[in-house]
């Protein structure tokens, strides 16, 4: 079996999934790289065997030999060059979010369904065994039919990862509540079995947005990702537009009537996920959301709190960038660009999270006021939820 040739399209943080999929020999060859910025293109060359390198993505999509393509460009630009590749008939892993408005969402639906051409949305967090582990106690029946999610997100590196660069502009990210939030917002609908239908949320700019800028065109400090200050309020150096949340709450109601919240804080000391969904019978929470970490299980009483549980899972061990998720991810994409079929992500799935955290942050940013989720195309829906046609 010939080895899938992939280009890889932005070559920033998430390079490691590009890494990921670099399997000379078994599978997949990264044969193509590309990013605007010159210095990184050269700077990520070396990693990979790629004989082409262009700071142009269309020159890239123009190569016959090219199978698939990987997409981790910034946010606002996720619609314009997913719709080019699958226009150029390129298999594509669009990293999340699909995009930053519902309407870019299912611009990008719509042309995978008018081009036929494969697309695959990169919400990893479905592949992380602490997510893994809490569904299939769900789906066994430990804690009864579940009627509550709750989700409690630290980021004690916020300032750092959001704030420094362009996510902490909202033409580029529309918010947090939409760019950082899109992983647990798809998770809740995972774990809940539903889709949201009805948000609120509130939320403010607390922290950061007194402290001290660069100017426009001024590079990120060196070691931007490996020194972080501490306490928050002595951060220096973020972006010169900050004007996203770092603090939102958000309540949701889902189409299966189950009820959700989730909590997000860009300056806390550490940094985790926090799930507790409650069943008709039990409750599960998570603590610590790594390999090694566990998942707590209480399904008898009533009784007062006991730590120790009635059942106490333990989070699998894993190798690899985000618990060992970026592998699992890029091999179900691999297989998925070579033979189609079903798949763990969903075009569907990452539209739904986008667009309650999208109507979320238009409700926080109008004093709270609740806001119903767009419908998505049927027609849209049913095709990609029969496998886009294979």
């Amino acid at each position: 079996m010939d080895d899938l040739r992939i280009g890889v399209i932005g070559l920033g943080l998430r390079t490691s999934l590009a890494l990921a999929a670099h399997r000379p020999g078994k599978g997949a060859v990264v044969a193509a790289l590309c990013d605007s910025d010159p210095a990184a293109l050269k700077r990520q060359a070396g990693r990979f065997e790629a004989e082409f390198l262009t700071e142009d993505y269309r020159e890239l999509l123009e190569r016959p030999d090219l199978d698939a393509v990987i997409v981790m460009t910034p946010d606002d630009t996720h619609e314009r060059v997913a719709i080019d590749c699958l226009e150029a008939g390129k298999a594509v892993y669009l990293e999340k979010p699909l995009a930053i408005t519902v309407e870019g969402c299912d611009n990008i639906l719509r042309a995978a369904r008018r081009t036929g051409t494969r697309l695959y949305v990169g919400h990893n967090m479905r592949h992380m065994g602490v997510v893994r582990l809490m569904r299939d106690i769900i789906q066994k029946g430990v804690i009864g039919e579940p009627k509550t999610v709750w989700v409690r997100h630290f980021v004690s590196y916020g300032g750092d990862y959001y704030f420094k660069d362009w996510h902490a502009d909202r033409t580029r990210t529309t918010g947090l509540l939409l760019q950082k939030a899109a992983h647990d917002l798809d998770v809740i609908h995972w774990l809940a079995g539903g889709y949201t239908t009805r948000v609120n949320a509130f939320g403010d700019l607390m922290l950061y947005g007194d402290l001290p800028r660069r100017e426009p065109g001024t590079p990120r400090p060196e070691g931007w990702l490996q020194e972080y200050e501490w306490p928050p309020a002595s951060r220096a150096n973020l972006h010169h537009i900050v004007d996203v949340e770092d603090v939102s709450v958000m309540n949701m109601r889902l189409d299966n009537g189950v009820i959700a919240a989730y909590q997000q804080c860009h300056f806390t000391p550490d940094y985790v996920r926090n799930y507790t969904v409650i069943g008709t019978e039990g409750r599960l929470e998570n603590f610590g959301d790594g390999p090694g970490d566990t998942v707590k299980v209480w399904n008898t009483g009533p009784t007062a709190y006991r730590d120790d549980c009635d059942i106490a899972y333990k989070v699998p061990l894993a190798q690899g960038t985000h618990g060992g998720a970026d592998p699992e991810i890029v091999t179900e994409f691999l297989r998925f660009a070579r033979d189609g079929g079903s798949t763990d992500t969903s075009p569907v799935a990452a539209r739904m999270s986008v667009a309650a955290g999208y109507m979320a942050t238009m409700s926080l940013r109008n004093g709270g006021m609740p806001y119903d989720v767009p419908d998505l195309d049927p027609t849209l829906a049913a095709y990609f939820d029969n496998g886009q046609g294979y």
